[in-house]
């Protein structure tokens, strides 16, 4: 390979399978009662039924930053090995692009016969796990550091991230919605719909009655902003927080409505830092599609 590609647990992919792709992984944490959990990507399988047992019990994680520290001590071993390309969760989400530019011009100081780039994808979950997934997919088949950036620049902001939560349990302990609108939308059904916009923020923009309605209105909309719109022929991610079924009937409909789709359509566990802001009950599906639009 004629550089390494890296990028952090936030891609919501198993961590056998960016294993597997040859892509190192700097590691977020959350806190649940004063004790840090790492976000694990699936190397333990009792992580995420333990993370959701917290949840149940009424415990509410917290999150925070990777720091200037991590990430210096996530590079150097890389840059000892080759010249990095780092791909980083979203700067929508966190505030963590900063600490890695910091980091950044430190060791391009400590090592200035060496390459690194640090991008902000702009992505989130899955849709972060697609954008890097395509990336490795171009390192692999031999493209130059300069045009796998150029191309993730180009993209960034065209993988799609559209979803909904059949579960407004979690909105309603963490302050997101209030009890009354809670309670209101359980008894009716609701299903908020939300997507990521071009800066990478959550917009919740709508919402529809029942699971499948919502299901149907994802795939409808996709078939609107996907590449080539229902001959869209480029890879779709699938995610889900602890709602399996759910995730499995949005893939087998959108499998149906885009029967061009490269490869299987991979579904994936959403990780414990998204899970720990959107709690149970949301499935997500990611997509190349036209420009995200603002919020």
């Amino acid at each position: 390979m004629s550089f390494i590609l890296s990028c952090e647990s936030t891609v919501d992919l198993p961590y056998s399978y960016v294993e597997s792709r040859h892509i190192p992984v700097l590691f977020y944490a959350y806190t649940i009662s004063g004790v840090d959990y790492p976000d694990d990507m699936g190397r333990d399988p009792q992580a995420l039924a333990r993370f959701y047992a917290h949840l149940d019990a009424g415990e509410l994680p917290t999150t925070s930053q990777i720091n200037e520290a991590q990430y210096l001590e996530f590079f150097e071993p890389l840059l000892e090995k080759g010249d990095l390309m780092h791909l980083v969760f979203g700067s929508g989400m966190t505030a963590s692009i900063h600490n890695a530019l910091s980091a950044a011009e430190i060791l391009r100081e400590k090592y200035p016969h060496r390459t690194l780039k640090v991008i902000d994808t702009t992505c989130s979950s899955s849709g972060y796990g697609l954008l890097t997934d395509v990336a490795a997919d171009l390192r692999d088949e031999g493209r130059t550091m300069e045009e796998v950036e150029a191309w993730v620049l180009s993209q960034r902001k065209n993988v799609h991230h559209q979803f909904f939560s059949t579960d407004l349990t979690f909105f309603r302990r963490s302050g997101r919605v209030s009890g009354s609108a809670a309670m209101v939308g359980a008894i009716l059904n609701i299903c908020p719909i939300m997507r990521l916009n071009d800066e990478g923020r959550i917009i919740a923009y709508d919402k529809v009655r029942g699971r499948k309605n919502a299901i149907r209105y994802t795939v409808d909309t996709m078939a609107r902003h996907a590449q080539g719109g229902e001959s869209y022929s480029q890879k779709c991610f699938v995610c889900h927080s602890n709602c399996l079924e759910t995730a499995l009937m949005t893939r087998d409909a959108v499998a149906a409505r885009f029967p061009h789709i490269q490869g299987p359509i991979r579904v994936c566990d959403i990780g414990t830092i998204i899970a720990s802001h959107s709690g149970p009950g949301t499935v997500a599906v990611f997509f190349f599609g036209d420009e995200r639009e603002p919020g």
